[in-house]
């Protein structure tokens, strides 16, 4: 067995990390300033521990909704700057606004100051060493795949891109086709492959072949006298879904009885029963905003749209149901004149105060209505229209799939995907999709709201 193997972080094992230095770091700098300054503001002691809880609470769901636990984020020294300085200026301004959980406001200014920079020094100071270390090739996962000549390229694009750290080295092709040659990921000759993963100090193997003649019997003693020697061997699916939070429609055929039993909530009458009140209450909340919000709709859709302020359309809801969704109008008018289309980034159909209502998602609020009805609900897989349905399904096997569940307002694959354009595009979301199907719960249902508040707050919205 290796006995030399380099080390490597799973995704979760550096979210996990993050968060807990997050934590640690801020009370560590908040404890020595207490020391050296005359700072009591926040002193950390037996009579008021709920503070230190309070406080490391709000830093790690804040810290959430401004992505620095975006591994991507977490790995750029630009971008994870503006998300401190972003998650400090909101944790300070939330924790000194409810004196109830936390200390009571100082009489010296200076004091709220101080908190400040302490939190600021501390979670840069921890992030520039995780920048600088923990996000270095060092700590890179080498691993080989076992596959079908025709799958490598987009195999390899399909790990490294969900995982920076992840480092595809070599595959073996697994069919008799010729060889594909890509940079920096060798084809590797079944009789040397032991030679080269012990040589490589490769972490894991995984096995993507779809064609079970493809391993033959040399290679699948090899593979047996690599597991015995402690090394790992691992599905692709399996891998491809932990790293990805997406389901591969595309490796499963349709052996959807391997993936689906979906999730038990979707069984769940506790958490359905649940997930409804909360549903009836954002729905009230949000109308309420709406409300609110209409007069500076009205006058910006009389400049800018010159049309009907609301418009419905067809929706494919839970169990293939049509319902109409209501909208603010973001595109001029005759729109699909041609027949329907995909919309697509920067639209030409999209007025210039339509772009700023997609933008900022207020174009969506009329849908509290809808979800006040029970067609939607807050979180599940976007609805779409009929035509577009009937012509991915088309396609896509799985696709029918999403309408076991309520379409949501926000979901899994609008925060974690851009807008979708193609067919393609609506694969990369239906995997999303399935894997909320799957997976769904409360702490998933929660990770998609901050998630979603990220997407409104940095104005992501299409």
């Amino acid at each position: 067995m290796n006995k030399y193997k380099d080390i490597h972080f799973e995704v979760s094992e550096r979210k996990i990390l993050l968060r807990i230095f997050d934590v640690v770091s801020v009370l560590l700098s908040l404890y020595l300033v207490g020391i050296i300054f005359e700072f009591d503001y926040f002193n950390i002691s037996r009579t008021n521990f709920y503070w230190t809880f309070v406080l490391g609470l709000y830093l790690t769901i804040i810290g959430s909704i401004f992505e620095m636990y975006n591994l991507q984020v977490a790995s750029s020294q630009f971008q994870v700057v503006k998300s401190i300085i972003l998650t400090t200026s909101t944790t300070v301004l939330v924790y000194l606004l409810t004196p109830i959980y936390t200390p009571i406001l100082p009489t010296n200014r200076i004091q709220i100051l101080i908190f400040f920079v302490s939190i600021f020094v501390a979670l840069f100071s921890w992030r520039m060493i995780y920048v600088r270390f923990f996000a270095s090739n060092r700590f890179s996962k080498k691993v080989i795949l076992i596959c079908d000549n025709d799958q490598v390229k987009e195999l390899v694009k399909g790990l490294e891109s969900a995982d920076p750290h992840y480092k595809v080295l070599g595959f073996v092709n697994s069919d008799s086709s010729n060889e594909t040659k890509l940079n920096n990921v060798k084809n590797i000759d079944i009789t040397n492959l032991e030679k080269f993963v012990k040589e490589n100090s490769i972490s894991e193997i995984v096995i993507a072949s779809q064609k079970t003649d493809g391993i033959s019997i040399t290679l699948y003693n090899q593979l047996i006298h690599l597991l015995e020697n402690g090394y790992i061997i691992r599905e692709y699916t399996q891998v491809y879904e932990s790293l990805t939070y997406r389901i591969p429609v595309q490796y499963v055929s349709r052996d959807f009885y391997r993936y689906f039993p979906f999730s038990r909530s979707n069984q769940n009458h506790f958490y359905i029963l649940f997930v409804r009140l909360l549903e009836i209450i954002t729905a009230i909340i949000g109308l309420a905003f709406g409300v609110i919000l209409i007069p500076i709709v009205i006058i910006g859709n009389i400049i800018g749209n010159k049309g009907k302020l609301f418009y419905t359309q067809e929706r494919v809801g839970k169990n293939g149901k049509v319902f109409n969704i209501l909208k603010f109008r973001t595109m001029i008018k005759d729109a699909e004149n041609e027949g329907a289309v995909f919309a697509t980034l920067n639209d030409s159909r999209v007025t210039p105060f339509g772009k700023i209502l997609r933008k900022s998602r207020i174009d969506e609020f009329p849908q509290f209505y809808n979800i006040l009805k029970g067609d939607m609900a807050v979180i599940g897989p976007r609805p779409e229209r009929p035509v577009f349905v009937d012509e991915i399904a088309a396609v896509m096997p799985f696709y029918e799939t999403r309408h076991v569940i309520k379409p949501g307002l926000t979901g899994w694959a609008q925060v974690n995907y851009s807008y979708g354009e193609t067919i393609d595009d609506s694969l990369i979301k239906l995997q999303y999709d399935l894997y909320y199907i799957k997976h769904r719960s409360i702490f998933l249902d929660f990770n998609i709201m901050f998630k979603t508040l990220s997407t409104i707050l940095f104005y992501r919205g299409q």
